[in-house]
C-alpha cells in the first residue's frame, strides 16, 4: 500500500542528524580496487518529523553529508500523543525481510528499542514506546521498516473526523482493543470424601 508523502518545509525545522551505520564498499575494476563508503543517516527535529537517507562517497565525511541531504528530502510527519509523548496505537512496519513492531507505552517507560530502531524513534521525538524487531537485522531494512510503521500511524483526531465520532470514543475503543482479556479462574472445589472414607477432624 502506497502512502502519499506530505510535503514538509524542512527549512523551518531544526533537524539534527544521526549516523546509523557506515559500510566500506570495494569495487573491483581492471586497474585494481576502488574503495568507497556508504553512510545511512537519520534526521529529525525531535518534534514529530523524521527522515532517512543514504550517501556514498570516497570519504566518510562526504558520504555522511550526502546522506543528510538525501534524508532531508524524505522527511515525514509522525503523529505523537500530547499525553505520554507516545504513538496513538500499535502498528507493524515492513520493508523487505525486515519487520518492526511498535506499541504505545505509558509515561515513564522510556524508549525500549535498540540499534537502528532507537535512532529513528529518538529522532522523531517519541519518549515512551515499546518496540520489537521481528525480521531482518540489517540496518537499512530495520530503518525503512520503522519509517513505514510511523507513516502508517493515524492520529485519533483524523480517525474521529472520518468516522464522525468524538475523539474520546475512538481512544476508548482503541484501549479496549489493545487490553488483553483476562479470564477469571474460579478456585477448584475440594473433592467430597467418599462414603466409606472416615471424615477427618476438620471435616467432622
Amino acid at each position: 500500500m502506497r502512502f502519499i508523502a506530505e510535503k514538509i518545509d524542512v527549512g523551518s525545522l531544526e533537524l539534527k542528524d544521526q549516523v546509523v551505520s557506515i559500510n566500506r564498499v570495494t569495487k573491483v575494476v581492471k586497474g585494481g580496487k576502488n574503495l568507497s563508503f556508504t553512510a545511512l543517516v537519520v534526521v529529525g527535529d525531535g518534534g514529530g518529523h523524521v527522515g532517512y537517507g543514504m550517501g556514498k562517497a570516497r570519504e566518510v565525511s562526504s558520504a555522511i553529508k550526502k546522506g543528510v541531504e538525501a534524508a532531508k528530502k524524505n522527511v515525514v510527519r509522525v503523529p505523537i500523543t500530547e499525553k505520554g509523548a507516545t504513538i496513538p496505537h500499535t502498528i507493524t512496519g515492513q520493508f523487505g525481510s525486515g519487520s518492526v513492531l511498535l506499541k504505545p507505552a505509558s509515561e515513564g517507560t522510556g524508549v525500549i528499542a535498540g540499534g537502528a530502531v532507537r535512532a529513528v524513534i529518538t529522532a522523531a521525538g517519541i519518549q515512551n514506546i515499546l518496540t520489537k524487531s521481528l525480521g531482518s537485522t540489517t540496518a537499512h531494512n530495520v530503518v525503512k521498516a520503522t519509517i513505514d510503521a510511523l507513516q502508517r500511524l493515524k492520529a485519533p483526531e483524523r480517525v474521529a473526523k472520518l468516522r464522525g465520532r468524538a475523539v474520546e470514543d475512538i481512544m476508548d475503543q482503541q484501549a479496549k482493543a489493545e487490553k488483553p482479556a483476562v479470564a477469571a479462574i474460579a478456585p477448584a472445589a475440594e473433592p467430597a470424601p467418599a462414603a466409606d472414607e472416615p471424615a477427618t477432624p476438620a471435616q467432622a
